[in-house]
């Protein structure tokens, strides 16, 4: 029985003060009714026995639920951090690499699956049938409200009976692990693998096809997508036309190295001399020489905003269009993006003609391909 002070109220109902440290959770329930004026029409426990046989069916399903949630959340951790990872380049069914980003779906998926079913079986068949009738109340709510509502939710918690339902206990302890594990994997797994780290010491982000690395340590040649070796003749002035590098094997027209392909265009005299004088405005171009071959240019195909291919050539304007979101770069004048959301220039690449009169990359590109990132060098 409760020693705390009550007052008699009208309607014979005892109150009570909620800051009452000795009041318990249904004591502070009851005067947080009887002030917002709320009747509880109906109460109903759903098993009135505790312990019962088919209470414990229900504890049994809550706490599968719970396990599925967790071992299938333990299972997403795995396949996340596990060697599958991606394939460089998509053939279905080809490698166990092809279920990687299906295997995530499916157990992130059934993991959620498990702690909602369970969030409901345990509401809809654990939890006392409930009726209340409130009034409603417009007012702004003062301290003793705020106190109320608290021991409220303390009494809710109590009538979650966790305490006395071991195996549910537990089962929610490892689903909430294994959740609060899934949604930490994907932040720290970027911790695991260096993403600059790449074959012989290379970085991804700022090595292409046309690294000598991949070619035995020789300049690279560029080459059409059927991996003939280009020459100038080739193209007639004022044209244009997509290269690639020219590796062993082929690879080089390849989705491993789709972010090298260039755009290897023929100037007309009085462009390329205004190209010339403008390197310097930009002056990695203009280094060891500048990176034109004669009246020739070579610029990434890839477009500094979102990475979609730039390929539409003005002859008349020297202007270079991305189809996807219409930014124009300048050629005359380094790339310059003059239009649309791009921002970078796109980077030129330093061409020369070797020997056998074929055009090939003096070296890799001076800057990082593709669409800004916030590691990329600021040169």
């Amino acid at each position: 029985m409760s020693t705390h002070e009550t007052t008699e109220v009208p309607g014979g109902v005892k109150a009570v003060d909620p800051t009452d440290p000795n009041l318990t959770y249904r004591e502070v329930l009851d005067e947080g009714l009887r002030r917002d004026e709320i009747e509880i029409v109906h109460y109903e426990p759903q098993f009135p026995v505790p312990g019962t046989k088919a209470e414990k069916r229900v504890e049994r399903l809550v706490a599968l639920l719970l396990l599925l949630c967790g071992l299938a959340a333990i299972a997403f951790v795995v396949i996340y951090v596990s060697p599958l990872g991606q394939p460089k380049e998509y053939h279905f069914g080809s490698t166990a690499q092809d279920w990687f980003t299906p295997l995530l779906g499916f157990t992130l998926g059934l993991s959620l699956f498990g702690i909602g079913m369970a969030i409901l079986v345990y509401g809809k068949k654990l939890l006392p049938h409930e009726i209340a009738i409130q009034q409603r109340h417009n007012d702004p709510s003062s301290p003793e409200d705020r106190a109320l509502a608290a021991g409220t939710l303390g009494f809710i918690g109590s009538e979650f009976n966790i305490q006395r339902r071991p195996l549910i206990k537990g089962a929610l302890g490892l689903g909430g692990l294994g959740l609060g594990a899934a949604a930490l994997v994907v932040p720290v797994g970027m911790l695991l693998k260096d993403p600059h780290e790449g074959p012989d010491d290379t970085d991804p982000y700022m090595t292409t096809g046309w690294n000598p690395a991949f070619n035995d340590g020789k300049p690279v040649r560029m080459v059409l997508e059927d991996n003939t070796y280009v020459r100038p003749e080739d193209i007639s002035t004022g044209g244009q036309i997509t290269v690639f590098p020219g590796l062993p094997g082929g690879i080089g027209v390849t989705n491993e190295f789709a972010d090298s392909p260039v755009l290897l265009i023929h100037l007309r005299d009085e462009d390329a001399q205004t190209l010339r004088d403008n390197l310097h405005k930009y002056p990695v171009n203009a280094e060891d020489g500048g990176s034109m071959w004669n009246n020739y240019v070579a610029y990434s195909k890839i477009c500094t905003h979102a990475g979609c291919p730039a390929s539409l050539y003005e002859q008349q304007t020297n202007r270079l269009l991305c189809p996807c979101h219409q930014s124009q770069f300048l050629i005359t004048d380094n790339a310059r993006p003059i239009f649309g959301p791009a921002a970078r220039r796109l980077p030129m690449l330093a061409i020369g003609v070797d020997d056998e009169g074929y055009l090939f990359a003096r070296r890799d590109f001076d800057v990082s391909v593709g669409p800004a990132y916030w590691e990329r060098p600021s040169k």
